[in-house]
């Protein structure tokens, strides 16, 4: 059985909703195959309020998290990783408010050794490791580094005061989208990062995630296990089409194989990124050889 994705969504691009007890939602409206009906921003707490990933440069989004703050006063800015969906609208909300920003660090891949989708130009003022603690009033979130989407990723596991809710409560970012699996692009993105990344958050066994693209998901536990289940058996699928290949062969040459014939064609440059990834970790653990390009089983 395969993931139980949540694709139910309605909540309209600037409006406000209430997720869990201190915590708002606002959907960009920057819908698009990897992105779902768009980015999901969070507004942590009240009167002071930290954001959490304000997404794209995007006037309307901007506006929508300033009313949905008016009245209160902004002082932090999270960043969950430097993708363009989430992290260009930092610097219009600094402008608009002052508030410090906080995250990993710069992007990790430079411009020039490639890359998709990067924003290069945020640079945190203040830089998180991973089991870092940040607090508001009733609550905490502890940053944890979670490589494998993105080599700057992180997700925030919520500490709220158990008086208003338990713990179990992650922001998971673009690491665990509720409505679809996540991208794995190298350079920067990395197949067996985003496996340990993926097994680390198994074991905190929330109760309910909060993800970049997606409404949440109330049943995460059996959720990621089906995740890291479809991820290892499409590595499975990987090494049988390499066999079939039967010698040195692209990951582009392979998404028919692997993905099958229904995959959708404006899809197939993003399998094929992520066969690469699987291709990558494959050869690194001695069941692949690589030369440039190409690869084939040992």
């Amino acid at each position: 059985m395969g993931p139980e994705f949540r694709r139910d969504d309605s909540l309209a691009p600037g409006e406000v909703e209430w997720v869990a007890p201190g915590v708002r939602r606002i959907l960009c409206g920057n819908p698009g195959p990897f992105t779902y009906r768009g980015t999901n921003t969070y507004l942590l707490g009240r009167r002071e309020v930290t954001v959490l990933d304000p997404g794209p440069a995007d006037d309307a989004q901007l506006a929508a998290i300033l009313r949905a703050v008016d009245g209160e006063r902004v002082t932090r800015i999270l960043v969950s990783h430097t993708h363009r969906d989430h992290s260009p609208g930092v610097a219009p909300l600094v402008a608009a408010t002052g508030a410090e920003t906080l995250g990993f660090g710069p992007h990790m891949t430079p411009p020039e050794e490639g890359g998709e989708g990067a924003d290069h130009a945020f640079v945190p003022e203040r830089r998180l490791a991973d089991g870092e603690a940040v607090e508001g009033d009733g609550w905490r979130v502890v940053a944890l580094h979670t490589p494998g989407h993105c080599a700057n990723h992180l997700c925030f596991a919520l500490e709220a005061d158990p008086a208003l809710a338990p713990e179990g409560v992650l922001f998971s970012a673009d690491h665990v989208m509720s409505w679809s699996t996540s991208v794995v692009s190298p350079p920067d993105g990395n197949m067996a990062d985003y496996m340990r990344s993926l097994e680390r958050v198994a074991e905190r066994k929330d109760r309910l995630l909060l993800p970049g693209h997606g409404p949440a998901h109330d049943d995460p536990v059996p959720f990621i296990a089906a995740l890291l289940a479809h991820r290892r058996e499409r590595e499975a699928r990987v090494l049988e089409a390499l066999r079939a290949a039967g010698g040195a062969t692209t990951a582009a040459a392979l998404v028919p194989a692997v993905y099958g014939p229904a995959l959708e064609q404006r899809l197939m440059p993003a399998a094929a990124r992520s066969l690469l990834a699987h291709l990558v970790k494959l050869a690194e653990e001695g069941l692949a050889v690589r030369e440039g390009e190409l690869f084939r089983r040992v």
